[in-house]
C-alpha cells in the first residue's frame, strides 16, 4: 500500500516536496468532487488533476487507499473542530466541554453531509485490520474528557458481573487485541460500556438527521438532539450542574449553523 511518506528529521527534498503536494492535490480534489454529486473514483480524480489513472496509481495503489486518505484528512478537520469547542469552554469543567463538543460535532455534521457519510459509512483501517490513525484520534478526544468526567462525577458503572456476558466478552477481546477504541487502562471495562452507549446515542440521533430520516420541525427545533444529550447527563450524573449545563448548550445550538440543509425531503 502506498502511503504518504513518513517524517524525516532532515529536510525533504524536492522531489519529497512535490510528492507531498500531490498526495495533497488527491485528497483537497476528492474532497471538492464530493459535495458536486461527482461519484469519487481514481478516474474521476486523475481527470479533475490533468493526469491519467495510470499515473495516479503511482501515488495510490487502489480506491481503498484512497477512501482512507480522505477520510484521514476528515477526520483531523472533525478533531480541530471539536477541539475549538471543547476549549471555548473552562479547563475544569469536562461537562461542559463534552456537550459542547458533541453539539460541534451535529453542526459539523449537519454541514457536511458527504464528508460524514463517507466517514461513517466505511470503516476506516489499513491493510491490517487496525483502525487508523484518523479514528484514533477521534476516540481519544472523548476518551480524554471522559476520563475528566470520571474523575469529577463518579456516575455508575458497571461491574464485570453487570455487564451482558456476551459484551464482557467482546471488550475483553478487543481490549486485549488493542482494538478497543474506547479504552481506558486501569479503569473498570463498565466504563469502556458507558462510553460505547453514550457514543451510540449521539451518532444515531446525529445520522437520523444528516440522512433527513426526521421531521424538519424535529431537527431544526434540535428537540430530539436536546433530548439525547439529556439521557447521556442523567447517566453521568450531572444533576445539580445541569440548568447550568442547560443555557451553555443553547448558547452554543445557536452558533452559526447552516440551517438551510436541514430541511428533510
Amino acid at each position: 500500500m502506498t502511503t504518504t511518506p513518513p517524517a524525516d528529521t532532515a529536510a525533504p527534498t524536492r522531489r519529497e516536496r512535490q510528492r507531498q503536494a500531490t498526495y495533497d492535490e488527491i485528497v483537497e480534489v476528492s474532497r471538492r468532487l464530493m459535495p458536486s454529486g461527482e461519484v469519487l473514483s481514481l478516474r474521476a480524480v486523475a481527470a479533475e488533476m490533468g493526469m491519467t489513472a495510470p499515473a495516479l496509481y503511482r501515488y495510490v495503489d487502489s480506491y481503498q487507499e484512497l477512501l482512507l486518505l480522505v477520510c484521514r484528512s476528515i477526520f483531523r478537520d472533525v478533531v480541530e473542530t471539536l477541539v475549538a469547542a471543547r476549549d471555548r469552554q473552562p479547563a475544569d469543567d469536562p461537562a461542559a466541554q463534552i456537550l459542547a463538543a458533541a453539539i460541534a460535532f451535529r453542526q459539523w455534521a449537519l454541514s457536511h453531509r458527504e464528508e460524514f457519510g463517507l466517514l461513517f459509512a466505511n470503516p476506516a483501517t489499513g491493510n491490517d485490520g487496525e483502525p487508523d490513525e484518523g479514528v484514533v484520534a477521534f476516540s481519544a478526544f472523548f476518551g480524554d474528557i471522559y476520563r475528566d468526567l470520571w474523575a469529577r462525577y463518579r456516575f455508575p458503572i458497571p461491574t464485570d458481573d453487570e455487564l451482558d456476558p456476551d459484551v464482557l466478552a467482546a471488550l475483553m477481546s478487543q481490549r486485549g487485541a488493542g482494538t478497543l477504541p474506547c479504552d481506558f487502562p486501569g479503569m473498570p471495562i463498565g466504563l469502556s460500556w458507558v462510553f460505547i452507549r453514550a457514543w451510540a446515542r449521539l451518532y444515531g440521533t446525529v445520522t437520523l438527521e444528516v440522512f433527513k430520516h426526521m421531521d424538519v420541525g424535529v431537527i431544526g427545533s434540535a428537540a430530539l438532539f436536546r433530548a439525547m444529550l439529556e439521557d447521556n447527563a442523567r447517566d453521568l450524573a450531572f444533576d445539580d450542574d445541569w440548568p447550568r449545563l442547560q443555557a451553555m448548550m443553547s448558547e452554543e445550538l445557536n452558533r452559526t449553523v447552516d440551517r438551510s440543509d436541514t430541511a428533510a425531503t
